[in-house]
């Protein structure tokens, strides 16, 4: 009975896994189920960013078209929904833990209300730009000269970020200039009012100069990152994009105070074309579809990097040309299609000088960047596992 014993323990001995390998197994599996769950998260966000930049700026067409003439109203519009991101900031907070940067001592008070009023007043005037933009652009040229976003984020960040340029990097941004200058030749006007070239040209020049804005502002909030907040935190990047918002939101309401277009906002609902329903319902799904964009945008950042989410959010710029044909029938004309073109490949030569960069960090860390034999299963010859770094 004894050796039965014996021996049935040495059989369920024999049939076991070793409890490290097992170990082992269990870790690698878990590794692919976080991996999978990231880039479902990276998918989903990236989907917000592409759609609620899409979505939003259409409706701030639609305002337009339709009878609404306040600017610093569709300013408003852009800033003021950030709480919601309350919800998303609480929901998420636990989830991103990872700190980026310095863990040296955080900024004072001081130096971080002086970050949010600068960034916030930056931003308020950037919003009022893209909203003198859009009034007399058609949505379609508007989207392709966003499109130079890119080019002055590369600009600025070399030189308030260090960035190099690379002769990739001024491949983007030559194709990304003549992408936009071209516009400038197409004085299109818009389907439902007539556009002077005075008008177009203001349009066009703020336009590009929202563009810069956005870009000075990425590098700036880089800057604020690295030598006055300390740090990067999931927690420190939802503060500045919601007291930023707050900020910039004060300074809308103050121009539309000021500017005494509130006065006409009530007769102006009144002439709304499609009711005052339509008008209501538009400016506040205006102001939620653009922080949908938001969260997409901070959840990429954490996923990934700044850099690719400002990549996803010039990659859906051509996206609206394309609705602005089907929904406003603006005229795809070849000077568009032209420069379309050469903002796609502008768009695609940053992406791949910055694939570029990452590899080569991940080169310089001993992180592989190819396939390798070695599975992390693998083992050497005396029986070792070989560690690979993932």
């Amino acid at each position: 009975m004894k050796g039965d014993q014996e021996l049935q323990v040495s059989v369920q001995q024999g049939k076991e896994p070793n409890p490290t390998v097992q170990d082992e197994r269990n870790s690698v599996g878990s590794n692919h189920t976080n991996i999978y769950k990231r880039w479902l998260r990276v998918i989903i966000y990236t989907f917000f960013v592409i759609s609620g930049q899409s979505v939003a700026t259409i409706l701030g067409r639609l305002y337009y078209d339709n009878g609404g003439n306040s600017k610093w109203l569709a300013t408003v519009v852009q800033l003021v929904g950030f709480p919601v991101l309350l919800p998303y900031y609480l929901f998420s907070i636990k989830t991103h833990t990872t700190t980026h940067g310095d863990d040296g001592k955080a900024a004072s008070h001081r130096n971080r209300v002086l970050v949010y009023l600068a960034l916030g007043v930056l931003v308020g005037g950037d919003c009022y730009l893209y909203s003198i933009g859009l009034l007399y652009l058609p949505v379609s040229t508007f989207s392709l000269i966003c499109a130079s976003q890119l080019a002055f984020n590369a600009f600025f960040s070399y030189f308030l970020n260090s960035q190099k340029l690379t002769p990739i990097i001024l491949n983007s941004l030559l194709l990304l200039t003549i992408s936009s200058n071209l516009l400038a030749f197409n004085n299109e006007e818009s389907n439902f009012k007539k556009v002077t070239r005075g008008q177009y040209v203001t349009s066009f020049i703020c336009t590009i100069g929202a563009s810069a804005g956005f870009g000075l502002v990425l590098s700036l909030q880089q800057v604020a990152f690295r030598k006055v907040l300390k740090r990067q935190t999931f927690s420190e990047v939802m503060d500045l994009i919601i007291y930023v918002s707050l900020v910039a939101s004060c300074v809308s309401l103050v121009g539309l105070f000021s500017s005494g277009e509130w006065k006409t906002l009530s007769s102006e609902m009144d002439r709304y074309k499609l009711g005052k329903v339509s008008y209501v319902m538009n400016l506040v799904w205006t102001a939620v579809i653009w922080q949908v964009f938001n969260i997409g945008g901070t959840g990429l950042i954490f996923e990934l990097s700044s850099l690719f989410s400002n990549a996803i959010s010039a990659l859906g710029l051509p996206v609206v040309p394309v609705l602005a044909v089907i929904i406003f029938h603006d005229k795809m004309n070849g000077l568009k299609v032209i420069s379309m073109i050469l903002a796609f490949w502008g768009f695609m030569s940053y992406v791949y000088q910055h694939y570029l960069d990452d590899k080569n960090l991940k080169k310089s860390i001993g992180i592989p960047t190819s396939g390798s034999s070695d599975s992390p299963e693998a083992k050497g010859s005396g029986g070792q596992k070989i560690q690979t770094s993932a």
